[in-house]
């Protein structure tokens, strides 16, 4: 049986009181017919010298941005995207995740514009998110610079581990710790930068403990059309009978990073609020890279799209499989780490170092080999000081450097360990 989420129990006091801005208001009025508009303060069309945008692809397609979608794109548009894309989008959520309750959509400037407006969205003064450690940077960067307790959540080879967290929400002490937590803040799949991935049965424990506890999902997964199984795990939208999960994409891993283009997915009434911030911030997205998007995705169609996110899973896939071959062949005895089964990633623990720092950001690059200390990706590196693992990605390193790269960190572990 679903339980009734009073979103006002979430938001922050900044939040509740915001209201839409007088402008964005008149941008959906303007397509009332009969309308006429003596408020909008968009330039006229007449003076945007663009008349057409062709897009050769790879394939040595070409495609052509339809007059109406092109139209959209170069003035101001929604604040939520413009209706092409956003239909379409809509339509994709509504197939491959099949939502239980009604939702809305709005698109950002990258997921991360998203993500850190719905968490600005929540955050009184005082207030606690739950975060995986070791976490997302941008994210962790973000929540150390608000007035917000950051908890970490304990991760092992398959995610967060359910039944630490509900132990951890069970033992939470007011006195100590302040009011609980109002949101857990995950990467399912591929999670950056530890590369692990949550099973169907660890996410569907997960999502009963938000049930039990009061906790907001924050579904941040980029990385979720990258599992390398032909069969996806559901994602936490499609079991969302309360209403309480807030689901990030983004077309970075899947179609270009350069786009910046992310979209939420959730409570309309969550996603009113992330609109109204927008307004106030960036007004809107770039309309000619959702232009630029929906024009592909139109052409691909939603199956279409499928199969592409399908054909990039298995070539990071294969590429997953050589830089791990190379690992197990150079690092064996010198470092310890768990094989992707989706993203880019490897998190590799190196064995006779308390911090990795120094190695990853003086000594390695004096072997000529790029990697990020694991410090950067703790929510309180102040606190906990030290961390013996270093972030390694796969994507855009040539498979023929992946050996030799993974032989200089060797060295560099051999001469430390003597």
């Amino acid at each position: 049986m679903a339980t009734q989420v009073n979103y006002q129990d979430y938001l922050s006091e900044s939040s509740k009181s915001r209201k839409p801005s007088a402008i964005g208001r008149l941008v959906p009025l303007k397509e009332i017919p009969g309308m006429i508009s003596l408020g909008s303060g968009s330039l006229n069309p007449k003076m945007i010298p663009y008349e057409g945008i062709d897009l050769l692809l790879k394939t040595g397609e070409k495609l052509s941005i339809d007059p109406d979608t092109l139209q959209s794109s170069l003035n101001y548009s929604l604040t939520e995207g413009i209706p092409q894309l956003t239909a379409w989008l809509k339509e994709f959520q509504h197939k491959h995740h099949a939502p239980p309750r009604e939702f809305s959509i709005t698109i950002g400037t990258g997921s991360l514009d998203l993500i850190t407006k719905a968490l600005y969205m929540l955050i009184n003064d005082g207030d606690s998110i739950l975060l995986e450690s070791p976490g997302y940077d941008p994210v962790c960067t973000f929540l150390r610079h608000q007035p917000c307790n950051t908890i970490d959540v304990e991760l092992d080879s398959y995610g967060i581990v359910p039944s630490k967290l509900r132990k951890q929400l069970e033992n939470w002490s007011s006195d100590k710790n302040g009011r609980k937590p109002k949101a857990l803040y995950t990467v399912p799949h591929g999670s950056n930068p530890s590369g692990v991935s949550q099973t169907l049965e660890r996410k569907k424990e997960i999502y009963q403990i938000a049930r039990d506890h009061g906790l907001l999902i924050f579904e941040d997964d980029p990385y979720y059309y990258l599992q390398y199984d032909e069969k996806l795990v559901p994602s936490y939208l499609s079991m969302d009978v309360d209403g309480r999960v807030l689901r990030f994409d983004s077309m970075s891993k899947v179609l270009s990073a350069g786009l910046r283009i992310g979209w939420a997915t959730g409570p309309s009434e969550l996603i009113e609020t992330i609109n109204m911030i927008t307004q106030s911030s960036n007004l809107m997205s770039s309309g000619v890279a959702q232009a630029v998007a929906y024009t592909l995705l139109k052409n691909w169609g939603h199956q279409g799209f499928y199969e592409h996110t399908r054909h990039v899973a298995a070539f990071y896939h294969k590429r997953s499989q050589v830089f791990c071959k190379y690992a197990r062949k150079h690092l064996e005895g010198l470092a310890e780490f768990t094989e992707p089964n989706a993203g880019i990633f490897v998190w590799l623990k190196l064995k006779g170092i308390k911090d990795s720092t120094d190695l990853a950001m003086n000594k390695a690059k004096e072997k000529k080999v790029l990697i990020i200390p694991g410090v950067d990706f703790l929510s309180h590196p102040e606190r906990d000081g030290s961390s013996p693992y270093v972030r390694t990605s796969f994507s855009d390193v040539a498979e023929e450097d992946m050996g030799p790269a993974l032989e200089r960190l060797a060295t560099l572990l051999r001469e430390h360990q003597e």
